[in-house]
């Protein structure tokens, strides 16, 4: 039986005080491979922490964790970021761009961590960028681009390493509603192929493209 890429058991993060603030209340959740799920919630409400916890940005400080049934809570410091680098993608509202690379080299740079050769690496940029319909803008600089076209590098740079699990924060945040509406149709194609998407969103009509949805306020996770 395949596990979960995602299984929290009563995981919960509370930031250090004076006083101590409860970002995310213990919460279970599963999230099957091949799985899209969108996490909806307004501003403050815990969204991003619970991103941070998923792509093992910040660790939980109670419960247990599990991604592609790997126990994360035992691993030190060094294993996490390995692990993050082979099974996770990241999309963020922001693109995070670097500006005097091209797109091939932006793509790129998400394989320095396994020190992959140069040649390879491209090859691999290339191939993701060809996936996400920008072959003709492979030599573009990010200032040369559109929204909606710098999003995509960001997701071919997230695609490039061929994770298990897809994390998109607000991945629509910074786009008009028709470019928007274009990036959008990107991810349903990408999960029409098999990738695990978890989406995170202020915005209703972004969740409910998702084919499960779950909603988190003042910290408390529940499934709709």
């Amino acid at each position: 039986m395949t596990a979960p890429v995602i299984r929290f058991r009563g995981v919960g993060l509370t930031y250090p005080g004076p006083p101590p603030v409860t970002a995310l209340h213990p919460a279970d959740l599963t999230v099957a491979p091949g799985e899209y799920l969108t996490v909806v919630g307004p501003s403050g409400s815990g969204k991003s922490s619970l991103l941070n916890v998923a792509g093992l940005l910040d660790r939980p400080t109670e419960g247990g964790y599990e991604l592609d049934g790997i126990d994360v809570g035992a691993l030190r410091e060094s294993a996490r970021t390995a692990l993050r680098g082979r099974r996770i993608g990241f999309v963020f509202q922001s693109f995070h761009l670097l500006p005097y690379r091209t797109a091939t080299e932006n793509v790129a740079l998400a394989q320095l961590y396994a020190a992959v050769p140069r040649r390879r690496r491209l090859a691999a940029a290339r191939d993701a960028l060809d996936r996400v319909g920008l072959a003709h803008r492979r030599d573009a600089l990010p200032i040369t681009l559109s929204g909606g076209e710098r999003q995509r590098v960001a997701i071919a740079r997230a695609l490039v390493h061929e994770p298990s699990l897809l994390l998109c924060d607000e991945p629509t945040g910074n786009l008009d509603s028709a470019t928007a509406g274009t990036v959008l149709d990107l991810l349903d194609a990408l999960h029409a192929a098999g990738i695990t998407l978890v989406v995170i969103t202020h915005d209703p009509a972004v969740a409910a493209r998702g084919a499960r949805t779950v909603t988190i306020r003042d910290g408390v996770l529940s499934d709709d």
